[in-house]
């Protein structure tokens, strides 16, 4: 019977002994003054009585959200014994087509300052952590600054934001069921028009580079569930530039059941409601096992169901100039050809075809267009009911640019017949219909309308 007690005991004592510390935390409003002079708030979540502790700034990821959304990171590192700072992003000149990750990763380097400073922490051991797009901005704050001790990322890119994007919206149809040219030319296609024209915010950002100059202990986690970022090329691209440079003081994690910002998923499109026990353990004991847990350890890379693609550059024939040329001159000489038809003596006989193709050619073009935006906006893999793995709009769109199609082809075989007798106006008429039913065929074959 004594022998049985005092095994328990042993055994309650070794829980205890090797449960890892909780800690009552704290926090502190401050304001932090940015390098251009202009402030922004700050909170400070620190164990409670801290001193000389370690201490990280959180630098968050796409969007102008108060750093209130971040308050659970923060604690959570506060609980680890880890004093972290968050702090309102830069949101002036912030926008899908403007952002500056230069700019932004200077903000971090003011807040890293300013954490520096405080009592709670040890100023040698200050570092930063960033989610999400916080991890192209977070790597290039720590690769400027010698006072940033250690450097987190999670959900960071190997690569650049276009084909981040790219893939992450192409994995969210394909787990929707969708298949097709709206995923393998709508999308790219769609995407590379955006970055020509200069309308996506550093989209050709080069991260590779940047890793490479990172002298810091580096932990880079990715949720083995996360649909906004690649989380296995990532790991694989982190690992390669660490590599390429000799650098040997880094860990690569997978964490299971863990969505792109590290709380709990089923499917990595849901998201629980807490932060993955695993994620907050591993960043607490990293830290404060720093410099000991820094060696190099990496994880077998996450499964994805395919692979980045990089974005091929626009051609000369696919340029903004020549893209909107041809769209402009496809819509107006469609509109021409419609408000021209006012004149009894310019039209044409046989107006069927003519009024089907003007249809179908403006409904295909404006209907691409909310295409594109619709992907771009919705973040749920719910498309309606699939036909042959096409959403019923985009089938439809392709329906209509077949019509389109052979509505154009009935107009050019008719043509002699149609332009026997015809008046000078109704020649132009003609003429005008042909350029624009010619524009939106190429139109439709540039965004895949025309394809499988």
């Amino acid at each position: 019977m004594l022998y049985r007690i005092l095994l328990f005991l042993s055994l309650i004592a070794a829980v205890v002994v090797g449960a890892p510390t909780a800690h009552a935390s704290a926090t502190t409003d401050i304001t932090i003054t940015r390098g251009d002079g202009t402030t922004t708030p700050g909170t400070i979540h620190a164990p409670e009585s801290a001193s000389g502790r370690p201490g990280v700034v959180l630098v968050y990821g796409s969007g102008t959200s108060p750093s209130i959304k971040y308050a659970e990171q923060a604690e959570a590192f506060a609980r680890a014994g880890i004093v972290a700072l968050r702090y309102d992003k830069r949101t002036e000149h912030y926008t899908a087509a403007h952002r500056d990750y230069s700019l932004l990763a200077d903000d971090a380097l003011s807040a890293v300052a300013a954490l520096r400073n405080r009592p709670e922490v040890d100023p040698n051991n200050v570092g930063i952590w960033g989610l999400s797009e916080g991890g192209w901005v977070a790597p290039l704050a720590a690769s400027r600054s010698a006072d940033i001790a250690f450097l987190i990322t999670i959900g960071a890119n190997s690569g650049a934001p276009a084909p981040q994007q790219t893939w992450a919206d192409q994995t969210k149809l394909r787990v929707g069921g969708v298949r097709g040219s709206m995923v393998d030319t709508l999308l790219p296609n769609g995407i590379r028009q955006v970055v020509g024209a200069g309308q996506f915010a550093e989209a050709d950002y080069d991260q590779p580079s940047v890793l490479a100059r990172i002298q810091q202990p580096v932990l880079g986690i990715w949720g083995d569930k996360d649909r906004l970022t690649p989380p296995g090329d990532s790991l694989r691209g982190f690992q390669a530039a660490f590599d390429q440079v000799g650098k040997t003081n880094y860990t690569l994690r997978t964490v299971r059941d863990t969505q792109h910002s590290g709380f709990t998923t089923t499917t990595g499109f849901d998201r629980g409601d807490h932060l993955s026990p695993e994620y907050t353990q591993l960043m607490g004991d990293w830290v404060n096992g720093l410099p000991g847990s820094a060696g190099r350890q990496v994880d077998q890379p996450a499964a994805q169901r395919h692979s980045v693609t990089p974005l091929q550059p626009l051609a000369w024939w696919e340029s903004t100039a020549v893209f909107l040329t041809v769209l402009a001159g496809t819509l107006l000489a469609l509109a021409g050809f419609t408000l021209t038809g006012f004149v009894k003596s310019w039209r044409l006989p046989s107006p069927g075809p003519t009024r089907i193709l003007v249809v179908t050619a403006v409904i295909g073009v404006v209907g691409t267009i909310a295409q594109i935006m619709s992907i771009a906006s919705s973040r749920g893999t719910s498309f309606g009911p699939l036909i042959f793995g096409r959403t019923l709009p985009w089938l439809t769109l392709q329906v209509l640019a077949v019509c389109a199609v052979v509505a154009l082809a009935l107009v050019v075989a008719r043509s002699r017949h149609t332009l026997a007798e015809a008046t000078t106006g109704a020649r132009l008429r003609w003429a005008l219909l042909i350029c624009g039913g010619t524009g939106f065929v190429l139109w439709a074959l540039y965004f895949g309308l025309l394809l499988p």
